[in-house]
């Protein structure tokens, strides 16, 4: 972990144009290294501080790389741009327990959230969900028929909507059974696949309720249909009020076209609310006095309760954060006793913008407020970092955050109180990193 080396305020010596030979460069960063103020130590190789108190040499900062004397590539090798090769480990990941008997067709893939800075999601690394595979559409051919309880029904081309005025909003969408393997006992030693089931992005598109008015939608007509394009004709009911309010038809996330399985050409968007909601490949709209009870809103995304009974059309999810470094993926065995380290995780609530978040060591008997950074906007990610200094000791890290409904998330004996234990939808109780004396980090789960 990079630690400023404060102890000592003499400058560094300055060295004259004309000493340029290999003795000069070492000596210079030698002294450098040690009287600078701005040493820092590598945390994934050898620290420089630690090479000098050994007598020898940082290869890296006093002989040429090969990179500063040769010609890099062309501009245009790549028209689209990839990443960097050495970031070959930051990728979307998926595992047979995560599908349907090990069907890929009906899927999910996570985003490694331990791997990412601010609060917008790559398109290459945004949550998916699939329930028939992804579906390659030409979106000349794509149309959107809206119909049922409307005035005016109508079918858009792509060119149609795009007639409309634009907005762009930043929004998180997580699947409702983010964390669900989690609800009975910690499962993966990983953030990735504990709550990496969500991503957060810039959206482009129409409003509903611009469409909706021009259409003229019945009053009595409080429930919408929301039906997909793919094979499985994934379909959603969804409270015309919602339609009316926040919705939106999205075709580009992040300024560039949705990616296809993201939904291209267009895609519904419900923010706030289950990301089943925000049916993909959209190709139609119908309005109704009626739920109409699709697969997805019975036999799944409803959960049985302590009574018995079931819930069902619980939309908007719930207050949540996560701690994302440390974390299983990014441990803090680099760490010496007395370094400052940031603690860093994210924030989210369907139900408007976070207001607050805290942090505890010690599994929730004590707790101190973490700062909220960059960009706090709701229905959206949000950061929150908190300075350490490190102890080699054990934690039990967790975070708790609250919104400005006043909703505080829960503990996981007071979310099972609520919701039992047969249902996997819904779950956002306070998460538990086990932090181990030599920087080791596990998944824990704390029952007080």
């Amino acid at each position: 972990m990079n630690k400023i080396d404060k102890t000592s305020t003499k400058s560094v010596d300055i060295i004259s144009e004309n000493e340029t030979t290999q003795s000069s460069r070492r000596n210079f960063f030698k002294k450098a290294a040690v009287y600078s103020a701005s040493a820092v130590a590598a945390s994934s190789l050898l620290s420089p501080a630690k090479l000098l108190a050994e007598g020898k040499d940082d290869e890296f900062i006093v002989e040429e790389q090969p990179w500063t004397t040769s010609l890099g590539y062309e501009l245009n090798k790549n028209p689209y741009g990839v990443p960097s090769p050495y970031e070959h480990n930051v990728v979307r990941r998926t595992t047979p327990l995560l599908s349907s008997a090990g069907d890929m067709h009906a899927a999910i893939s996570v985003t490694p959230i331990q791997d990412l800075s601010g609060i917008i999601t790559p398109n290459g690394l945004f949550f998916t969900r699939t329930h028939n595979g992804v579906a390659s559409i030409d979106p000349n051919k794509h149309r959107l028929m809206i119909h049922g309880m409307v005035k005016k029904p109508i079918v858009l081309t792509m060119e149609d909507l795009k007639k409309y005025p634009s907005e762009s909003v930043i929004h998180f969408l997580e699947c409702p059974s983010n964390g669900a393997a989690e609800w009975k006992s910690p499962q993966f030693d990983s953030i990735q696949f504990v709550k990496g089931m969500m991503s957060c992005t810039e959206w482009t598109g129409v409003r509903l309720k611009t469409i909706l008015e021009d259409l003229g939608v019945d009053p009595k007509a409080i429930w919408m249909l929301a039906e997909g394009g793919d094979g499985s004709s994934m379909s959603r009911t969804i409270p015309t009020e919602k339609a009316m309010d926040d919705a939106m038809i999205v075709y580009a996330m992040n300024g560039e076209a949705l990616r296809e399985e993201q939904g291209y050409p267009i895609r519904l968007l419900v923010p706030g609310w289950e990301a089943n909601l925000s049916v993909k490949w959209l190709k139609r709209l119908e309005f109704g006095d009626k739920p109409w009870y699709c697969k997805e809103e019975t036999s799944k995304y409803t959960t049985l309760l302590p009574s018995g009974k079931a819930i069902q059309h619980f939309y908007p999810l719930e207050v949540n954060s996560i701690i994302t470094a440390p974390c299983p993926e990014k441990p803090w065995t680099s760490l010496k006793k007395g370094d400052m380290v940031e603690i860093e995780g994210l924030a989210w609530s369907g139900k408007g913008t976070i207001t607050h978040v805290d942090i505890s060591f010690d599994g929730g008997k004590n707790w101190v407020e973490a700062k909220l950074k960059g960009l706090v906007l709701p229905k959206a990610w949000t950061r929150f970092s908190y300075m350490y200094k490190y102890e080699g000791k054990d934690l039990l890290l967790e975070s708790r955050a609250v919104d400005d409904a006043g909703d505080v998330q829960p503990t996981v004996n007071q979310e099972k109180k609520i919701m039992g234990v047969e249902g996997v939808y819904h779950r956002n109780s306070i998460n538990t990193w086990q932090v181990k004396a030599n920087g080791e980090v596990h998944n824990a789960q704390m029952r007080s």
